[in-house]
């Protein structure tokens, strides 16, 4: 298997390995923080949610323009302004799992060349698709990692034990 058919199947199951992890996820559970300064399993869905948004927006410029700006944003200043304290997992992992969707629907029939074409992000410079493709699939498995652990940390608290 080339890397790039590695890379789109890593990414298609991108939106299921989020379901998968969350599955179950109620109550306090999805507001707790495993420590200061971490983001809770609902935060981390909705920048999940955006980050895809973001995403899609991305690739379509790599795609369509000649070496257009891919423009950094600042996650935390949008968790906190964007209030994803109070918005709706259920919301933040549908619009996650329909927007993979569709930005896998567009990149997963792109000649191979087109992997290569470039983008310059305004941190970090130049960019391909490629690149791009590698961020967005790992981007759902690091994110699975980070809920799963504090999935963990949820159900090892001491108050968890005593019931």
């Amino acid at each position: 298997m080339s890397e790039i058919a590695d890379l789109l199947e890593r990414f298609r199951r991108g939106g299921e390995l989020i379901a998968v992890v969350t599955t179950g996820v109620a109550g306090a559970e999805t507001d707790y923080t495993p420590e200061p300064g971490k983001w809770s399993i609902r935060q981390i869905v909705c920048h999940m949610s955006d980050s895809e948004i973001v995403g899609a927006d991305r690739f379509r410029r790599v795609i369509a323009e000649d070496n257009p700006t891919i423009m950094w944003y600042d996650e935390k200043a949008w968790a906190e302004k964007l209030d994803y304290r109070a918005r709706k997992l259920s919301q933040g992992l549908e619009t996650f799992r329909r927007i993979r969707g569709e930005n896998y629907e567009l990149l997963k029939n792109l000649p191979e060349e087109q992997y290569a074409r470039t983008g310059v992000h305004s941190r970090t410079g130049t960019v391909t698709l490629l690149d791009l493709l590698r961020t967005y699939a790992t981007h759902a498995e690091s994110h699975a990692r980070q809920i799963q652990e504090a999935r963990v940390a949820f159900k090892s608290r001491p108050e968890a034990e005593a019931r």
